[in-house]
């Protein structure tokens, strides 16, 4: 079973390592939405792969560190591309969340990466 719990957050960002003419170059923001899918069984007594409530707390504290900053200024987040992002995101919340299958972050509504912990050995 798959379950997906989405949220969003407002930040400001620039990316160093693009050409100067390149419009992402300057400072500028999004309304970034994340999706994070688990999987699992579906647990027979509590009818939940996870509570929605227990992801939520998991990664409340996270999501505090991003909403309505610059996440250049975030450390891991120098270069914050929605790829970079969904790396980052994995890492801090994989721990609390076994199950965390899936980190998918939304640029805008037409454009998103998605990170299944590739690259972090998993």
């Amino acid at each position: 079973m798959k379950i997906t719990q989405a949220f969003r957050f407002e930040a400001a960002h620039q990316l160093p390592n693009v050409p100067e003419t390149h419009r992402c170059r300057r400072m500028h923001g999004h309304s970034y939405r994340v999706e994070l899918q688990l999987s699992g069984p579906v647990n027979p007594t509590t009818g939940f792969v996870l509570d929605f409530f227990e992801i939520e707390a998991s990664f409340g504290p996270l999501l505090a560190r991003l909403d309505h900053y610059c996440l250049n200024d975030i450390e891991g987040l120098e270069n914050p591309t929605a790829e970079n992002i969904a790396i980052w995101i994995w890492t801090r919340t994989k721990p609390s969340l076994s199950a965390l299958s899936n980190v998918r972050v939304y640029e805008t509504p037409d454009c998103w990466a998605d990170y299944a912990g590739e690259d972090a050995g998993d």
